[in-house]
């Protein structure tokens, strides 16, 4: 039977389950990524395991999300990262050296392989021929001991490419198109995969731009065939041995068909405050900005700075604009330096900063209350950007530059200008300077892990009881973010390795007393939140799962969840709920006291049971959608548990 590259790359990993969509299936890894706000947590998380060494081809830290220094928290946690890293035999990607998904395609990508990483946006690296995956940071440390990822077997959503881009229209607004089309839900339960002729007009980087906000439709991941481009992107990296073929076979099929003539695109632009949100940039001309950055793992690309800087070249951009640039890694830096771009930007007045995710995810750059901000970045949910009231648009590097020097959101094919056909540099920069090499089993054996003030140990939790009485505290709406239940940026993120400290933020962008009332809530046995569609959606940050749980959170019942949440709910024994009837969300009111009995029993027994209303007679059917080795998971309380449990065992893992 022939197959797309989505079937082959699972077909070749598979190790438990069937192929077949929505069932439980186990993939073995080949590849770890974790960045800093979420690796301190996985190397604590190894720790606790006991786990000696990697198991995996290449597993790498990379320090790009907190390296913002206002005190010591950063820089003591760089030190324990580094540590960890030599401990336990990780690549190590110092402060400086980039952002972790375009360094990890430049430097260990490879085509055929597995990524799993602690970050959502893991997904870019699909653009290599790899089946890349966000996923929370205890399944990640478990794959890095040797342990499979367990998720439900995708659609393949296939999406055929045909035309040309047109002058003025980029990368970015392919998928700015399809999040047009069908929102941040559209690829939820699906790998979307790329092929047709028009790839052929579609470079490496390119393809990590889509690759990278398949994330922002939902999407277990993103696959681009290993091509000819994918060979002559090695080639520059000086790593042409690690390219292998890896296409569709003739007459494969996909479960979704659809198609994008690329001839037909044109510049477009997010709305705050979701990438959902997608118009015309024509629709939006004329509005006032305050900033336009461009950078971010979303448009990490040479020509993406490129563009922008031929733009502006021998301009001013306008009065009042802060025109941020944020390059995406040191190897990028140098040659943007080297061809005369970062020049070009900084006499037109543009501000540079370090490589690293830096503003994207809120730390520094941060802008103005009440104004504009224009950005290249994959997300624009609300807060994100480190500005509580913000007002981000997502837009491609062309729509940045040319509305920087304008003042105002510009279409840019109205600039008087011929478009600039940008050349990559013949010799690019092959740069391993900043990226440490894990050392030898023998000597990782005598390092000691450094542990500055602010790090602290994980608390016990608790198994699931069989009774409780939970107060709903919060009741949301659709598409709450992980942003929304634990902010980024500057403030929060340095208390990433401690989780005592880290939840006094938890859900204050919905709710500022939800920290109070969470702590009274733990010593009555704790509470329940509610929400609708999509709750979780965003990032892969566990302790979005894990703060709540601190403070009490028992069970999320919500119409739907985000595919990482709800699994970072699940293992730290969060009972994952929802409605079986989505009319029911209106039945129930925040400050309701959800009765649940019998409760060990009806989880493991069945998926479908009901739950009483306290003092209302009434009784809401729900259901879970839990596996049978997830219900185990639940059972023990979270995953932390269940890996103990067979520690003391002396059988640490399931094999």
């Amino acid at each position: 039977m022939p197959l797309n590259i989505t079937e082959k790359l699972i077909e070749s990993h598979l190790v438990s389950g069937e192929m077949v969509p929505g069932k439980e299936i186990g993939l073995k890894i080949d590849q770890t990524l974790t960045q800093d706000a979420t690796g301190t947590m996985v190397m604590l998380e190894l720790e606790a395991m006991g786990v000696e060494r990697a198991q995996t081809e290449a597993s790498a830290q990379y320090v790009d999300h907190n390296i913002i220094q206002v005190d010591n928290k950063n820089a003591d946690d760089h030190l324990f990262l580094q540590s960890a890293t030599r401990r336990f035999g990780l690549y190590y990607s110092r402060p400086g050296n980039g952002v972790s998904h375009p360094v990890h395609m430049q430097r260990l990508a490879k085509p055929g392989k597995t990524l799993l990483g602690s970050d959502s946006h893991t997904c870019a690296n699909g653009c290599m021929g790899m089946l890349a995956m966000g996923a929370g940071g205890m399944d990640v440390a478990l794959a890095i001991a040797g342990e499979p990822i367990y998720i439900k077997m995708p659609k393949v959503w296939g999406i055929k490419l045909t035309g040309e881009l047109p002058d003025w229209v980029s990368a970015k607004d392919i998928i700015l198109e399809l999040l047009r089309r069908h929102d941040v839900k559209g690829g939820v339960g699906k790998v979307i995969e790329y092929y047709g002729p028009g790839l052929e007009h579609l470079s490496a980087m390119d393809r990590h731009v889509i690759a990278n906000m398949g994330a922002e439709l939902g999407a277990t991941g993103t696959v681009f065939p290993s091509d000819g481009e994918i060979k002559r992107f090695l080639k520059e990296q000086g790593r042409e041995e690690d390219w292998v073929e890896l296409v569709a076979d003739q007459g494969a099929s996909y479960d979704i068909d659809e198609e994008i003539n690329l001839s037909e695109l044109e510049p477009l632009i997010a709305k705050p405050s979701s990438p959902g949100n997608v118009v015309p940039v024509s629709e939006m001309t004329g509005t006032p900005i305050y900033q336009s950055y461009v950078g971010s793992s979303a448009n990490p690309g040479f020509r993406d700075f490129a563009v922008a800087a031929e733009i502006v070249k021998g301009k001013l951009v306008a009065s009042g604009v802060s025109f941020d640039i944020n390059p995406t890694s040191r190897q990028m830096l140098t040659d943007l330096v080297k061809e005369g771009h970062i020049a070009s930007l900084l006499q037109a007045g543009a501000r540079l900063h370090q490589a690293g995710c830096n503003g994207c995810i809120g730390m520094g750059q941060a802008p103005a209350t009440g104004r504009n901000s224009l950005r290249t970045t994959p997300r624009n949910f609300p807060g994100r950007s480190g500005t509580q009231e913000d007002s981000v648009f997502l837009c491609s590097p062309e729509t940045a530059a040319a509305s920087a020097l304008k003042g105002e959101i510009t279409d840019p094919r109205t600039l008087d200008m011929p478009y600039p056909k940008i050349k990559e540099p013949k010799n690019p920069t092959v740069d391993t300077t900043l990226l440490d090499e894990p050392l030898p089993h023998e000597e990782a054996k005598e390092i000691e892990l450094y542990k500055g003030p602010n790090i602290a140990s994980i608390p016990p939790m608790d198994p699931l009881p069989d009774e409780m009485e939970l107060p709903i505290l919060l009741k949301m709406g659709d598409n709450i973010s992980t942003d929304e239940i634990l902010a980024g940026g500057a403030r929060v993120l340095p208390y990433r390795s401690n989780l005592p400290e880290i939840s006094k933020f938890a859900f204050e962008i919905v709710d500022k007393t939800y920290y109070a009332r969470g702590m009274e809530s733990v010593v009555k046995g704790g509470h329940a939140i509610v929400a609708g569609f999509n709750y979780g959606q965003g990032s892969s940050r566990e302790h979005a799962a894990l703060a709540p749980r601190y403070l009490g959170l028992r069970v999320a019942l919500v119409k739907d969840f985000a595919r990482i949440h709800w699994q970072n709910l699940v293992n730290f024994g969060v009972l994952p709920l929802t409605f079986v009837n989505a009319d029911d969300y209106a039945q129930i009111e925040q400050g309701d006291i959800l009765q649940l009995s019998d409760l060990r029993n009806k989880v493991k027994q069945g998926n479908e049971f009901t739950i009483n209303v306290k003092g209302k007679n009434t009784s809401i059917m729900v259901t879970h959608a839990l596996s049978e080795r997830q219900v185990e998971v639940m059972l023990k309380g979270g995953l932390i548990n269940l890996v103990k449990e067979r520690i003391r065992e002396e059988s640490p893992f399931e094999k």
